[in-house]
């Protein structure tokens, strides 16, 4: 699944990352030698222990908070049926330059290249759509975002910009699933919240998305090894006042010189730590202006495959916008007779209120319209609710409707060269993505060493 299914014309070039070997050796190194200053971590995902990590070989006392039973954050991977079921992030966006490429190689994850051209899309009446129909829907598709990058305004969401722009196109069953199936999936945010001009300013490296088959908390992992990580330790307040700063956790203090926050941002849309003194005015007001998106994904596995399992892809158009309207054939890159489906928008808060039965119904009702109604139901499904889950409250930062991209910026600035703050959520150009979050992670650490 390519992040960016259609690149804007406006795009700006991209930079190359280049790796230095020392990011990616081991924190085991015996001659390190520590320079008297302490940092506390909060938050064990990839911004995190990227920084840690980092820190820890510039020879900083480190020790990281993590409220999870295990690191890697919105990395987590469940194997209770046998397959690396990827609950948060599954692919590397744009492989070439990307930092993630290197360290998925070097954790022993294994990656597939994805092909997005290998999909079958099919409407309501069980009748595949054209390869012709769908070359010409996504050409005027790609067109349309720029039509609404160009004339939308701060006021306007991008759902109202859009309507207004293609009338015709608003209740097309077609539309609805590009606008989903691409946009919603690739911004984690419904339609009529997303900025009409600002949804799109990101950057993106190059290259086919690749998918990790085996776990994408292999990285996680191997970034991990060797930190001094404090599981299970829930971080409910920080206090920069002094010339410490001080962690409160599970009713114990963490004392240190300096402190990174890595929490997603809907911990911080939560109110879920005090500060004191409070965050600075444009701080809160950036992380009150941008918000958490929803995509939440369904694996189902089945005795046998009753698909055509050369696709990688499965479309369908419901009238519903964000309804299971997109499926990925697992048996491609597995010996699983597997689908993966997803909710986006709206719909992808609306399944977390469904139960397991429901869900497996509106499932297969797409699915037998597609392939008929012998088709057997799943013999096993794992699904997320990321907007309830507590450590995230969402899936990934988006510019909302009514704001700017410079809150990204506002949000990786430093308070008083003692606190600072990582996450996909702090790196506009690369935000919503795991590459986003581990480069924050490194340009924190990097602040606090040019300290020294």
């Amino acid at each position: 699944m390519k992040r960016r299914k259609f690149i804007l014309n406006t795009l700006r070039g991209l930079p190359l990352i280049m790796l230095t070997p020392s990011l990616l050796a081991s924190c085991d190194k015996k001659d390190i030698k520590l320079n008297g200053k302490t940092v506390i971590v909060v938050g064990a995902g990839i911004s995190g222990i990227a920084a840690a990590k980092k820190l820890k070989q510039n020879g900083f006392s480190v020790i990281v908070l993590e409220s999870q039973n295990k690191a890697g954050g919105r990395l987590r991977t469940d194997r209770t049926l046998g397959i690396a079921f990827d609950e948060g992030a599954s692919w590397i966006h744009g492989p070439n330059g990307n930092p993630i490429t290197n360290l998925a190689a070097d954790s022993g994850a294994d990656t597939y290249l994805t092909d997005d051209d290998s999909v079958a899309v099919f409407d309501t009446n069980g009748i595949a759509y054209t390869d012709n129909l769908l070359t010409s829907a996504e050409n005027q598709f790609d067109n349309a975002l720029n039509t609404v990058s160009n004339t939308g305004t701060l006021s306007q969401s991008f759902e109202a910009v859009f309507n207004n722009q293609f009338p015709t196109q608003t209740n097309n069953r077609l539309w609805k699933f590009m606008l989903s199936a691409y946009l919603e999936f690739n911004t984690g945010a419904d339609l009529s919240e997303l900025s009409s001009k600002y949804f799109y300013d990101d950057e993106e490296f190059g290259g086919a998305d690749v998918i990790v088959t085996n776990g994408y908390d292999k990285v996680a992992d191997f970034l991990a090894a060797g930190l001094d990580l404090r599981l299970n330790s829930s971080v409910s307040a920080i206090n920069y006042s002094g010339s410490k700063v001080i962690a409160t956790a599970n009713g114990q203090s963490f004392e240190a010189d300096y402190l990174l926050l890595s929490v997603p941002l809907g911990v911080l849309k939560n109110n879920r730590i005090a500060f004191m003194p409070n965050l600075t005015a444009d701080k809160t007001a950036a992380i009150n202006n941008l918000k958490m998106g929803n995509v939440n994904k369904f694996l189902l596995t089945w005795d046998s495959a009753f698909w055509d399992t050369n696709l990688q892809y499965i479309g369908y158009t419901p009238e519903t916008k964000g309804k299971f309207n997109y499926f990925l054939n697992v048996r491609k890159f597995t010996n699983a007779n597997a689908l993966m489906t997803f909710a986006f928008g709206n719909y992808a808060t609306l399944t977390e209120t469904m139960t397991d039965a429901d869900v497996i119904n509106e499932i297969m009702q797409h699915l037998k319209v597609i392939y008929g109604n012998a088709i057997p139901n799943p013999t096993n499904m794992l699904r997320t609710k990321w907007l309830q889950n507590e450590n995230s409250f969402g899936a990934y930062s988006f510019a909302a409707n009514g704001t700017t991209s410079a809150d990204f910026d506002i949000l990786a600035t430093s308070l008083n060269n003692k606190l600072f703050f990582a996450g996909e959520h702090t790196e506009r150009e690369y935000r919503g993505t795991v590459h986003g979050a581990y480069l924050s992670g490194i340009r924190e650490a990097d602040k606090i060493i040019d300290l020294l």
